[in-house]
């Protein structure tokens, strides 16, 4: 069996790093804090007239004994236990990372009003982002990873041959749509395949190109006779705000072929998409009864806007 490529676990042990990192450099810099809280043990004497801007700095940063604990605590420990939960493959370690890395920004962005612009401060404010990035492409990944959908579930499809629901999917989301669509009329379910790469990260950015250029991505031949049907509901994702290649290719093939026709659009903002759907009636040449815009990020429905 072909082993799957995993876009979560490369994110996972990016953050596993940013958490490791940032969590150890943090806990040695506490360490030489609390050892010697005039910092000379990191040659930071000369610093502390800097904290004297900060709120209670006549109690707090005489020395950098509070310094020490404050950095222990907000960026030491959490981040290693951040990695410790990534490393025993925890969900909450995917949001602890991420959330981390704006916490870190949060604190660069107070050393920015206390001490003079340095490359430090700027190198971490950096690493910061990072982590943050890739906690949440991590998030995301994850989330798109564990999203599963099956015809098994949805009983009652085929069970009317006069209607046909047709769709594309890379993701799965505009397929659950479909297979509701589908179990709701009894619909046979027909699935564009095109013979493009269109899985993973390399096919995303691929189906990118496509979605740039507006082109029509080649398909394997349609084997269904549209002409049979009394109602063909197509569904397609939305690639760069305009409609998927592979779906163009379709309409393009269905052309004087289909009878009465609805369409479902998919994607992840709250734009109606009108555009794609004219598009779609240009190239099947007759007008749809119905147009349905799904925002769907991530698998789920955040708004309906039928026009």
């Amino acid at each position: 069996m072909k082993k799957i490529h995993s876009r979560f676990s490369v994110a996972r042990g990016f953050l596993i790093f940013w958490t490791l990192f940032i969590g150890i450099g943090a806990v040695a810099g506490a360490a030489c804090m609390l050892i010697k809280p005039d910092g000379s043990l990191m040659g930071m004497q000369g610093l502390l007239p800097y904290f004297q801007v900060l709120p209670l700095a006549e109690i707090l940063y005489q020395d950098y004994l509070f310094p020490g604990i404050a950095l222990l605590c907000v960026n030491g420990l959490p981040n290693l236990l951040a990695a410790a939960l990534l490393l025993r493959q925890r969900k909450a370690g995917v949001a602890l990372g991420g959330g981390l890395g704006i916490t870190l920004m949060l604190w660069i962005c107070i050393q920015f009003v206390i001490f003079p612009i340095n490359f430090l401060d700027i190198a971490f404010f950096s690493f910061g982002i990072l982590q943050a990035v890739t906690g949440y492409a991590a998030w995301v990944f994850c989330r798109q990873e564990q999203f599963t959908v099956s015809a098994a579930d949805y009983p009652h499809i085929g069970t009317n041959p006069k209607r046909l629901v047709v769709y594309f999917s890379r993701m799965g989301y505009t397929k659950k749509l479909a297979l509701e669509q589908a179990e709701k009329t009894g619909a046979e379910v027909y699935e564009i395949q095109t013979t493009e790469r269109t899985a993973g990260t390399l096919g995303f950015w691929w189906c990118g190109r496509y979605g740039m250029h507006g082109w029509a991505m080649p398909i394997k031949p349609v084997t269904v006779e549209l002409s049979c049907y009394e109602q063909v509901v197509i569904c397609s994702p939305i690639w760069v705000f305009g409609l998927a290649g592979p779906v163009r290719s379709f309409c393009k093939e269905a052309k004087g072929k289909i009878k009465s026709a609805d369409f479902i659009l998919t994607h992840h903002t709250r734009m109606h998409y009108a555009g794609a759907a004219r598009e779609m009636e240009r190239l099947i040449g007759s007008s749809a009864n119905r147009v349905i815009s799904v925002s769907c990020p991530l698998g789920k429905q955040t708004g309906i806007a039928v026009f």
